[in-house]
């Protein structure tokens, strides 16, 4: 498969990177300590995925691989993560891989208990198995009436060995011993079904939550209830014990709020309302610590510390995102490090792309804040609806408000300050609306100038406003009564606050002057449009309509310049590239097309298993951003453009787009996108070849200044000449005898002995370097690689030395020389190291041009090489004066 295939195959110009503000689900969280780090850590599937936590700081430090389908159960022992989808229950091992898999069950596994070497899963057709957890072997398989016991909590009590205790829809409990599957004991119950089962600090003493709201703490050894307590919040959800050397008992319920419960005096200590907006799924007191930890389906998890008057907690640390899906998301800033989120919870909500640690809520909006507050989350009237569109600018943001919003069905528009993460000062709608609120009239759409000073409000009746950002006055509209016979359906102001832009469901697009609110130019589209998005820095103008299909106008012809047709359902949202290049679209077919501006092409498609709901790309290029139907997460995808080679030819009419996979929280190593594992994203070692193209030469991969500076060398020993004559050093004890040469090396024993000898051996104080030695060889074996990977191996200053001693008169011979005239031309013939043959024989050259003018051989030699040299140079020139040539045409082209 070729390089454009595979980035087609692969999704083409996008991959998906990874989710943003996916933290927790339904699913109970599980609290771990890890012996050798002396930390806690906490583990809540998101997805299908788990995700771990430190408790210190909350900060993600492992996510594991995907299973195929959403977890549903989740548990863990001192080594494992246990966790369950369907009938399949799966460990992971280091938080990350996969590494057991228990098959056995038929229906769906709702029930986890890890049990020493052991754990035990219930499924909802009552069967219980026991699992070796190393061997993945069933030890145990119970299979219980479902009529008489229907198995809805297990727990291992402390202390009792082999034993487990069941709790059943009928309120019945049992408890088991597993070794010998034998039934021990049978409690009566309280006639209401047991939702949970909670280990006391107490030995023997167990708390029972039922589905009445009653909680039992009562002693199993005895079947004696020791106290009884009963919330009125409904079913209990969760039960956690202090261990910090207070007795107090927490307890969740299905609406979000948390009673505290004082063991000593048996009564109810105090409540945490709201402490989540759905129920509590888990909760955990930390041992030995006066901190909670709280999970929910809310998409949140909070760390709660008991540091204050009455025994009640607040959040200490917490990770939250979105608790019904978000349905506009738009880059804030130029850094493209911050997302901000409007969603159907009502909230708007700022996500980093750098770290969780940045993210914040800006809250939900609210009529009257202060009211909102008193009253809480649950009776709150005062609550705004969810934001439906909303635009934001950073100039002036630490002066007043930066954020105007558009709310469901509302004509009042807010204003939000990102500083101060909270909402703004100013609500902003007609005068004429100031006594009474409308029905059937809302705003529509908003835009804010990117002076960060005006905020201009479109209405379903027409009607397009502006207001000052900062003192929220209103500052007049345009149109006589109204600036269109139709609904707003996008406002845009230009980069300079010269034009306003307005669209109308009658199908006509007005251009008006920003300051004096006159109408310049109005034109008739074909078609009612649905949106309108302006890309400031090139004044063009994207037209989404009804029928599906997108138009692009420039706002200074203002003329209609490229139209795309290819989307078959309503499109949901557009957004620029940064340069203005790109149009990206999403729609209700499921599909995210990117079109290229000035060939007016299709360059990219792909399909997502759920609609993008809204879509933003980041002002520096990296990242698109989208949301998409019923889902939480904001989803990162890298443009790939950026660091590989991606085709952007236009696509075919007959293309097909293939399934791409939204990312999970981390980047995905293994994406196989429709079956074909992307391998041309792997990062493979790129290996320089050694020799180039034939008419080309090939440099060496050596530093300057071991060549450079070879005919420079007698300045630089004049400069580095010490002042003072250096110092005979003290005779040392004792020395090494070495053999004599340039490059010296010990005697061996046996050497030694013969040099001892009386008589003298003339071979000895001959000082033949390596390097002479290889030229010797060479003359004979025509085989120069030797010599030269020791010269390349030296330095400058050995280099001048290794070249004087070729001399006659350095020790050396004619010979020698001419072998080293040969090295030379057998580089500059394989065209390889050529910087270095250059600075070679200049040095050469200079060292001997007097020995050479008087021998013919090594005349002869010189001229050969002469020749050589000129030839390679003269070819050479010839390339780089073309590459010049063409380099100058491009350059004044695109001047």
């Amino acid at each position: 498969m070729d390089g454009v295939a595979m980035a087609r195959a692969g999704g083409g110009l996008f991959a998906g990177f990874r989710v943003l503000g996916r933290f927790s689900g339904h699913v109970p969280h599980v609290l771990r300590y890890h012996g050798r780090h002396r930390e806690f850590y906490l583990a809540t599937a998101v997805g299908r995925s788990v995700h771990t936590y430190n408790v210190k700081k909350l900060g993600i430090v492992a996510v594991s691989n995907a299973l195929p389908q959403d977890i549903t159960c989740l548990a863990a022992d001192r080594m494992l993560i246990f966790a369950s989808y369907d009938n399949v229950l799966h460990a992971f091992a280091r938080n990350k891989e996969v590494v057991h898999t228990y098959e056995g069950h038929k229906a769906r596994i709702h029930l986890l208990q890890p049990f020493g070497d052991h754990v035990i899963s219930v499924d909802v057709d009552n069967v219980l198995i026991v699992w070796d957890a190393q061997s993945e072997e069933q030890y145990l398989e119970v299979d219980f009436d479902k009529a008489t016991f229907a198995v809805s909590a297990v727990l291992h009590p402390s202390t009792y060995l082999n034993k487990i205790l069941l709790g059943s829809e009928q309120g019945s409990l049992q408890l088991w011993n597993i070794r010998s599957n034998k039934l021990l004991y049978s409690f009566p119950g309280w006639h209401f079904a047991v939702t949970t089962l909670e280990q006391a600090p107490a030995v023997d003493v167990v708390a029972v939550g039922l589905v009445s709201g009653h909680i039992i703490i009562h002693n199993i050894k005895f079947d004696e209830t020791l106290m009884k307590f009963q919330q009125d919040w409904g079913p209990i959800t969760a039960i956690s014990f202090r261990t910090d050397g207070h007795p107090v008992m927490a307890a969740g319920s299905p609406i979000g709020h948390i009673a505290l419960w004082d063991l000593e005096e048996k009564k109810l200590m105090c409540q945490m309302q709201d402490a989540h907006s759905t129920a509590i799924a888990g909760m955990s007191f930390v041992p030995g610590e006066p901190l909670l930890i709280t999970n929910g389906a809310d998409n949140a998890i909070q760390v709660w510390i008991f540091d204050g008057p009455g025994g009640t907690g607040r959040v200490l640390r917490s990770r939250m995102g979105h608790s019904a899906p978000p349905t506009k998301i738009r880059y804030h800033g130029q850094n493209g490090e911050q997302i901000l989120s409007a969603g159907q919870d009502g909230t708007l909500q700022s996500f980093s792309t750098v770290h969780e640690k940045f993210n914040k809520s800006l809250g939900r909006g609210s009529i009257n804040k202060k009211k909102s507050k008193k009253k809480g989350l649950k009776l709150d009237t005062m609550a705004l609806p969810p934001i439906t569109v909303f635009a934001s600018e950073v100039a002036h943001q630490s002066d007043w408000d930066g954020i105007v919003a558009c709310h469901q069905g509302y004509i009042t528009c807010t204003t939000w300050n990102y500083q101060k993460t909270s909402m703004g000062a100013h609500k902003l709608k007609p005068e004429e609306f100031s006594k009474h609120k409308p029905i059937d009239i809302y705003a529509t759409a908003v835009d804010i100038t990117s002076c960060g000073n005006f905020a201009v409000i479109g209405l379903s009746t027409g009607q397009v406003d502006v207001y000052n950002m900062q003192s929220g006055i209103h500052r007049g509209h345009y149109g006589d009564e109204r600036a269109h016979e139709g609904a707003i359906r996008g406002v845009a102001v230009d980069g300079l606050n010269q034009l306003t832009v307005t669209a109308g469901s009658e199908g006509l697009i007005k251009f008006w002057k920003f300051k004096t609110k006159d109408l310049v130019y109005s034109t008739e589209l074909s078609c009612v449009p649905s949106g309108i998005l302006l890309h400031r820095d090139s004044g063009i103008l994207g037209i989404a309509f009804e029928d599906f299909s997108i138009s692009v106008l420039d706002i200074e012809t203002r003329k209609i310049v490229r139209t795309f047709s290819g989307h078959h359902g309503r499109i949901n949202d557009m957004t620029f590239s940064p340069d203005g290049r790109w149009l990206i679209t999403s729609s209700m077919d499921c599909s995210i097309k990117t079109w290229d501006l000035p060939s007016g092409c299709l360059i990219d498609c792909f399909l997502v298993d759920s609609a993008a709901v809204s879509l933003t790309m980041s002002p520096t290029g990296d990242f698109l951003a989208s949301t998409h139907v019923d889902d939480l997460g904001i989803y990162l995808w890298s443009n790939r453009s950026l660091y590989s080679l991606v085709s952007l030819r236009p696509l075919p009419a007959d293309y097909v787009p293939s399934m791409v996979a939204r990312p999970s929280t981390c980047p995905v190593e293994d994406v196989d996108v429709a079956g074909v594992e992307e391998t041309c994203d792997e990062m493979i070692e790129y290996v320089s070849p050694d020799q180039l193209e034939l008419q080309l030469v090939t440099l060496s991969s050596l530093p300057e200044s071991r060549w450079k500076n070879l005919l420079s060398l007698d300045v630089i020993k004049k400069k580095n000449k010490p002042r003072e004559p250096p110092k005979v050093p003290k005779s040392a004890p004792f020395f090494i005898p070495t053999v004599p040469g340039l490059i010296p090396h010990y005697v061996t024993p046996r050497e030694e002995n013969d040099t001892q000898s009386k008589v003298v051996n003339l071979g000895v104080l001959a000082q033949k370097s390596d390097f002479y030695i290889h030229l010797e060889e060479a003359l004979r074996t025509n085989e120069y690689t030797a010599p030269l990977n020791l010269l390349k191996s030296l330095g400058p200053s050995n280099i001048e030395i290794e070249l004087r001693g070729l001399a006659p008169e350095g020790g050396g011979s004619v010979e020698v020389m001419l072998s080293f005239l040969r090295m030379i031309g057998m580089i500059l013939k394989k065209k390889y190291n050529f910087e270095l043959a250059q600075a070679y024989l200049a040095l050469f050259l200079k060292l001997h041009l007097r020995v050479l003018s008087s021998e013919p051989n090594l005349l002869e030699e010189v001229s050969r090489l002469s020749m050589q040299l000129e030839e390679t140079w003269i070819h050479l020139q010839t390339l780089f004066n073309q590459s010049l040539c063409v380099l100058t045409y491009m350059k004044s082209a695109l001047l």
